[in-house]
């Protein structure tokens, strides 16, 4: 089947499966996509439909027929990646649809479980990703580091790499908050000098901060001593 016939095809399954109410809710958590880009899909729904999906030949030529019109096609694109069982392939894969990617959402839904028998090889690519100049490429290589390597994988110079990430771009600085605040509940004694020594830009040391105050992974002592380097 030709590209245009298998972009119709995916379309017209997914008109089918549109929740109205859903669409109109999801657009508003995602301001930098326009509303109709969006059909409105429950992701259980489009989980489903995308391991359906990935046992046919028409799934090649969906991954193939990029830029995708729909934000959930977009995302059918990203749960495809994640069925694919070898690493160099998937990582081929992602390097080709990441710079595609236009919004938080899609972004941060793609974590495939090839990567957990390859992190050693695997973080290279991680800082590839983090040094492209492309902004939800950089917040999903962030992205990677924060879910793969904040545990056994962890290494102190994973949070200098955070922090030396320059950007303007909110959706790149949100993730590097996001990433201390996980790094604050998982690797404290380390993540913390960064907040003592404010080796972080200013929003994003303070977004840091009250999103670990607002976790439940960190102690009520530790909450206390992170309010005291708040910046005014």
């Amino acid at each position: 089947m030709n590209k245009n016939k298998v972009t119709e095809l995916v379309q017209s399954r997914l008109f089918e499966l549109q929740d109205t109410e859903y669409r109109d809710f999801h657009a508003r958590l995602m301001p930098t996509v326009e509303k109709e880009k969006i059909i409105g899909v429950r992701t259980p729904i489009l989980r489903k439909f995308a391991k359906e999906f990935a046992r046919t030949e028409d799934a090649v030529g969906f991954m193939k027929a990029l830029p995708h019109e729909y934000y959930e096609e977009d995302n059918l694109h990203g749960f495809l990646i994640e069925s694919i069982k070898d690493y160099e392939a998937c990582v081929r894969a992602l390097d080709i649809f990441l710079p595609y990617v236009d919004n938080w959402a899609t972004c941060d839904m793609m974590a495939p479980k090839i990567f957990k028998k390859h992190l050693s090889e695997f973080e290279s690519k991680v800082e590839d990703w983090m040094a492209s100049g492309h902004t939800y490429t950089i917040r999903y290589g962030i992205g990677m580091l924060m879910r793969f390597y904040l545990d056994d994988e962890f290494k102190e110079e994973y949070l200098s790499r955070v922090a030396d990430v320059k950007s303007e771009e909110y959706y790149v600085n949100m993730m590097k908050a996001w990433y201390f605040a996980t790094a604050l509940a998982k690797q404290y004694d380390a993540a913390i000098v960064f907040i003592e020594e404010g080796r972080l830009e200013k929003w994003t040391h303070n977004k840091a901060i009250q999103k670990a105050v607002e976790s439940n992974r960190i102690t009520k002592e530790q909450k206390e001593y992170l309010k005291r380097f708040k910046i005014k």
